[in-house]
């Protein structure tokens, strides 16, 4: 009996991660395949992109359950002034760290190696020269399993940020957008097989 061949991964899966816009477009990110990131799709980050706009120029990106850090270097190449990475997987903190080196951005760049679940007891000193954008895009199983938790840390986010700052929350059709803080504030964009969730002004 011949041997059934595996099925082949997804190529977003195997591939490093690019940068789609701005200054770095093109640029790849250090990937570790078979790893534990889930990295957004291209199309889904794009659109996410487009419907910030300029909000990105000139802001402070945090990127919780970061991963590769796609979406906070895509957001320094857009004209984020700094990105800060949150990310409990020490080696792919690691990972994010020689990214950023490569990129040449490690002086604008801060790794936080931990969980962000913890915010809402011990939130870090983060910077407050400015709005943020935060994108908080974790495993979507934490949005079943710990979706308390999740919901906490948003809102812990949401008292923290300085005005005009925005808040993604990226999440799959079974999420309830009922369950977010402030949950008529926010809008609703679906983007499959993502729903992006923003709190705070888009531009369009």
């Amino acid at each position: 009996m011949a041997r059934r061949r595996p099925s082949p991964s997804p190529p977003e899966a195997d591939e490093p991660p690019r940068i789609i816009g701005g200054d770095l477009r093109g640029r790849r990110l250090f990937h570790r395949p078979g790893g534990p990131t889930r990295p957004m799709k291209d199309r889904v980050r794009e659109t996410l992109f487009d419907l910030l706009g300029t909000r990105v120029k000139g802001a402070v990106a945090i990127d919780l359950f970061a991963g590769t850090g796609a979406l906070g270097f895509e957001a320094l190449s857009r004209g984020a002034v700094r990105a800060v990475f949150v990310e409990r997987h020490f080696p792919t903190a690691d990972s994010l760290r020689r990214s950023a080196t490569g990129l040449g951005l490690a002086d604008r760049c801060q790794v936080i190696a931990g969980d962000a679940l913890v915010w809402p007891r011990r939130m870090p000193e983060l910077p407050r020269d400015g709005r943020w954008v935060v994108f908080v895009s974790p495993p979507w199983k934490l949005l079943v399993d710990r979706l308390a938790d999740l919901m906490a840390l948003v809102a812990a986010v949401m008292a923290a940020a300085p005005s005009e700052s925005v808040v993604v929350v990226e999440a799959d059709q079974r999420f309830d957008p009922a369950s977010l803080p402030e949950a008529a504030a926010w809008e609703t964009r679906t983007v499959a097989p993502a729903v992006l969730h923003f709190f705070g002004r888009l531009v369009s």
